[in-house]
């Protein structure tokens, strides 16, 4: 049976459920954002949500926006940034082929971003964790996120933390976090502002109609609840805030087949289905390959140890964003991976404080020597001695040449000497999507916008164009999503 996706006549609908200047399909971070400016802009705003309230994939996240160029907080904290700082820094980290326009419009855009979001009752304490985490584990604002202090980004783009994170009391990642702290004010303003949501509306196919110039313009949308149709006219545009296709198996194995049965750091709802309503009308795609990976692995640990892969030799300071960490281990090196600890270290990095304790994971193997060590592993013999004889040489000298890893982390491995195996130690979600422009128009294959039709957050292409930081989605997302909001009141 063909799943019905392609677009419907207006004049074949007898009957509209629900009307509205505009449109919203998702109520996670970007379609909240996009409701706020489409009703600030004074037009009537609908929000269809597939689940039973507000919050999306965003709700439940570690919290992390991505902003810099001198906001508050980092001033606060005693950090300088710059537009042009984080512009080069954002280049180098999410390329290579990012969209240079999306990102210059980003950084120019930032401060005013953050300040935004202060206005909209988002909460941030004015204080900078600077231990290895995954965020921070208490109530503190501001984190680097992205490995913009590690090499090789140190050399390209002056450093500065950029991971903003919404205060939050009673923190419980993945339950209630920054995410919640980010997403409930935002809701809060949405109502204010007399933003109207419909819950358990499932988004199915787009509604078009035949305008003044006799193009196909999107004027609405088809949703299902509770098994019904629903049919909902927007009166001036329609936004998409789904989500990503990280829960559709078809779609991953076809554009991210390398993440296909792994952990989705999302939320089932991201089924893709925004992509292929808007595909259904010509819409085009932009870096569907593209995806972030986490690494399942303290950096409390993996910060003061060397990480080998399947042939016993390092490919990445250890110093970094975890994440970038992971996208190498998974897309370049196989999923191979292990950490490689001496005693010391390891007793100083399972006693660090920690968001993630559950990742403090116990050594597969421990020996007395590192040769012994690979051949209990099963690595060809020479190859983790002459890795380790390596960065013990100048690791004495506190010096990482190889890889450039900060004189802080490096220490002489001695022994007792463990492994800790990571094969495989990954998840993570897509980061590919429609194409849009830098006013959240969805672009068809021919080159131009598809009118009455705009889209932001993780259904899009943002952004990220292959590697990733912390906070980027939600920063892009919540960015865009006002973008999205402005043009469709405009339309």
């Amino acid at each position: 049976m063909t799943d019905l996706l392609r677009p419907l006549r207006a004049a074949d609908i007898e009957t509209w459920d629900f009307e509205a200047d505009v449109v919203i399909a998702g109520f996670g971070i970007a379609g909240a954002c996009a409701a706020i400016e489409a009703a600030r802009a004074g037009t009537d705003v609908l929000v269809l949500e597939r689940a039973g309230g507000w919050g999306g994939a965003a709700a439940l996240a570690g919290g992390f926006i991505y902003l810099g160029g001198g906001t508050a907080l980092q001033q606060a904290c005693g950090f300088e940034d710059s537009v042009e700082e984080m512009t080069k820094f954002l280049t180098a980290a999410l390329g290579p082929g990012v969209d240079e326009a999306k990102i210059d419009e980003y950084c120019q855009g930032s401060v005013a971003h953050y300040d935004w979001l202060v206005d909209a009752g988002v909460p941030f304490k004015m204080s900078y964790w600077g231990e290895p985490g995954y965020e921070p584990p208490f109530d503190d604002g501001l984190m680097y996120s992205g490995g913009e202090n590690a090499a090789p980004f140190n050399a390209i783009a002056k450093p500065a933390p950029r991971g903003h994170v919404p205060q939050m009391s009673d923190k419980r990642t993945g339950e209630k976090g920054g995410g919640y702290m980010l997403m409930k004010p935002l809701s809060n303003t949405a109502a204010e502002l007399g933003v109207r949501a419909e819950y358990d509306m499932r988004a199915q196919r787009l509604i078009i109609d035949v305008d003044a110039d006799g193009v196909d313009r999107v004027v609405g949308i088809v949703a299902k609840r509770y098994g019904a149709d629903v049919t909902v006219r927007a009166r001036r545009g329609v936004v998409l805030a789904t989500g990503s296709f990280a829960y559709n198996d078809d779609m991953m194995r076809r554009f991210a087949p390398r993440l296909l049965g792994k952990p989705a750091a999302s939320v089932e709802e991201h089924d893709g289905r925004a992509i292929r309503m808007a595909q259904a009308l010509g819409a085009d795609l932009a870096h569907m390959d593209a995806t972030e990976v986490a690494f399942f692995c303290d950096p409390q640990l993996f910060y003061r140890g060397i990480l080998v892969n399947g042939r016993g030799q390092r490919f990445v300071p250890e110093d970094t964003y975890s994440g970038r960490v992971g996208q190498l281990m998974l897309l370049q090196n196989e999923g191979q991976c292990f950490l490689i600890i001496d005693e010391a270290s390891f007793e100083e990095g399972m006693a660090g404080t920690s968001s993630s304790p559950q990742l403090k994971i116990q050594p597969r193997w421990v020996c007395e020597s590192v040769a012994e060590l690979e051949a209990e592993i099963g690595l060809a013999e020479g190859a983790l001695t002459s890795t380790v004889d390596l960065y013990n040489r100048h690791a004495v000298n506190g010096q990482d040449p190889l890889l450039g890893k900060k004189t802080e982390w490096v220490k002489p491995i001695g022994g007792p000497v463990a492994a800790i195996d990571l094969r495989g130690m990954a998840g993570g979600f897509t980061l590919g999507g429609l194409l849009t422009d830098t006013d959240s128009r969805v672009i068809h294959v021919d080159g131009s916008p598809i009118p009455g039709l705009f889209a932001a957050g993780r259904c899009t292409s943002g952004l990220s164009a292959w590697g990733y930081a912390s906070g980027v989605s939600l920063g892009d997302g919540s960015f865009f999503g006002r973008r999205a909001g402005v043009s469709a009141a405009q339309a």
